[in-house]
């Protein structure tokens, strides 16, 4: 199999709910309680392109087994400040992580980063996802903050950790 990373279109929208979605019910990757549906995905996509914010798939063969994207940090245009600042996600099938999808999926979404003018990427992370903390500081993020019991999940208080990576 050849993975490949490419621009997301319109039909890649299932499988990227799909990939969404799969933690949701188990984990605190998402802070979401309920799975998103296939409308709402619809939606997150038209604005991500209305936007013009990368959503990067990794494909095998026409089958999509990860995705990453940003979106503006702290309200995006609102507050043009931030404006050269995104937060990212990245989201890898399970029984394909370890095989360096989620590496070329970031660096291709670094890449654009340069492109667009980006100074800084960030993410958002969970304190127990040591998995995400690890792959992120291996990619060149660093921890800037621990915010203790920011959000709240299954019944017990989150901690946030932010990283960020300062794009040359």
């Amino acid at each position: 199999m050849t993975t490949v990373v490419r621009d997301a279109n319109e039909a890649d929208v299932p499988a990227i709910r799909d990939l969404f979605n799969v933690l949701i019910p188990t984990t605190t990757v998402a802070w979401r309680d309920e799975p998103s549906s296939l409308a709402d995905q619809e939606v997150w996509f038209g604005e991500r392109q209305a936007a013009g914010d990368p959503v990067l798939v990794a494909d095998d063969d026409g089958e999509v087994v990860g995705y990453c994207c940003w979106s503006g940090f702290r309200g995006g245009h609102r507050f043009p400040g931030y404006r050269h600042t995104v937060e990212h996600s990245i989201h890898v099938r399970g029984d394909r992580q370890g095989e360096g999808i989620g590496r070329i999926l970031l660096a291709a979404l670094v890449a654009r980063a340069r492109n667009a003018s980006v100074h800084v990427l960030v993410a958002g992370i969970d304190a127990d996802n040591e998995g995400s903390l690890a792959f992120h500081r291996a990619m060149g993020f660093s921890e800037v903050a621990r915010m203790p019991e920011t959000g709240r999940k299954f019944d017990r208080w989150l901690d946030l950790v932010l990283l960020q990576m300062i794009v040359e």
